[in-house]
């Protein structure tokens, strides 16, 4: 299993002006300045901080003039979403296992 995208997505949320940026667009597709205007991040990094976001797979850019409107990918969080699913499930059931331990041990 590749889990290279993932890995990807999870480093660029690791970022907290990149999640700012994600949490904009998950609200809907937003031009560059909506989707970043009150981050108070310089425009170069702001560059930075899109490209990490694009090239994770966790938004794409429309370009139509000048105008750059920026969308979530379709299922890139859903696949994230679902590892973390994966993992609550497996430690819940570890954790079940020790507690129904520590109460034969009562």
């Amino acid at each position: 299993m590749n889990s290279q995208p993932l890995d990807d997505r999870f480093a660029a949320l690791a970022n907290p002006v990149r999640r700012g940026i994600v949490e904009r667009v998950a609200l809907g597709p937003a031009t560059v300045a909506a989707a970043t205007g009150d981050l108070g991040v310089s425009k170069p990094a702001i560059s930075r901080h899109l490209r990490v976001l694009e090239d994770a797979g966790l938004i794409r850019r429309e370009v139509v003039g000048r105008t750059h409107r920026l969308s979530l990918t379709d299922g890139s969080l859903a696949a994230m979403a679902a590892w973390l699913a994966r993992q609550e499930a497996m430690w819940q059931r570890k954790f079940d296992v020790i507690d129904a331990y520590l109460e034969e041990r009562r």
